[in-house]
């Protein structure tokens, strides 16, 4: 017992505590190791094309309040790609640069995304003239008014190409960063702000006059696409690129191939 009454530590329990120290530490950096690669994201808005089909059915068309229109139809999207570069060095420091490419394509042109069917009620009887415009979710006009025909037709279809602002995100993360190479995957989804539709009734075709400028026309507002709306990206296939921890950056492309935003540096490689 020393003064303080603690027995004093053997050098075999000294020798055996510093290992123990020492085998915590090893695992604490073998626990930082493992989880060393993250997922790193990154994002751009764009303008993206996108194709549209109506179809709507009326019926009662001479009742009051107002015909009993459906509607449906499908939007085509133009398409988004990436392309990830694999830089050793980053521009300016005066070194050789070896670089490489890949790139993939997540999301065809021409994916399509379903209008589901839905009911709209006509505010004009006696057998109305109808047209619809196509706007955004804050009703500002993404086409002209399209006069569709007037209700005893029966099947009125439209057919009309627009461009809305979409969201693209994409989660990167790395498999591998030794000196034979690297691997990166990725995955994600793009998000489209939203497209209403303003169908309007009026008993007259003539928007300077006419015979029959006895009624307003009545206009109803349905969202074809909520704003929000996302499509989704599975994981792809690893890419690989130069060997050594490169820096990595990413452009989204569009459907044609064509760039939608700058080079986004990612980081080096075991940052992913």
């Amino acid at each position: 017992m020393n003064e303080i009454g603690k027995s004093k530590a053997s050098p075999f329990a000294k020798n055996m505590m510093k290992k123990t120290t020492m085998a915590a530490l090893v695992l604490a950096v073998l626990g930082l190791t493992s989880v060393a690669h993250a997922t790193t994201t990154a994002s751009t808005t764009f303008q993206t094309p996108v194709h549209v089909q109506t179809s709507m059915t009326a019926s009662g068309c001479d009742n009051s309040p107002g015909p009993q229109i459906t509607l449906q139809g499908a939007m085509t999207v133009g398409g988004l790609g990436f392309q990830l570069l694999f830089e050793n060095n980053l521009a300016g420091t005066h070194t050789f640069t070896i670089e490489s490419t890949a790139s993939a394509v997540v999301i065809p042109a021409g994916q399509s995304v379903t209008i589901p069917k839905q009911p709209v009620l006509g505010g004009t009887g006696g057998n109305p003239f109808i047209s619809i415009q196509f706007v955004d979710n804050h009703n500002n006009p993404l086409s002209s008014t399209i006069l569709l025909g007037r209700c005893v037709q029966g099947l009125l279809t439209t057919s009309v190409d627009l461009s809305i602002p979409a969201t693209a995100t994409a989660q990167v993360s790395a498999g591998s960063c030794d000196n034979h190479g690297s691997t990166i995957s990725l995955s994600g989804q793009m998000s489209l702000t939203g497209i209403n539709a303003n169908i309007i009734f009026a008993n007259n075709d003539n928007p300077v006059g006419g015979p029959h400028q006895n009624t307003q026309p009545t206009s109803v507002n349905v969202v074809l696409i909520p704003a929000g709306q996302t499509i989704q990206f599975a994981k792809q296939p690893s890419l690989g690129g130069v060997g050594g921890n490169p820096w990595i950056f990413l452009t989204f492309l569009d459907g044609r191939g064509q760039p939608v935003s700058d080079d986004i540096l990612l980081g080096r490689c075991v940052k992913l």
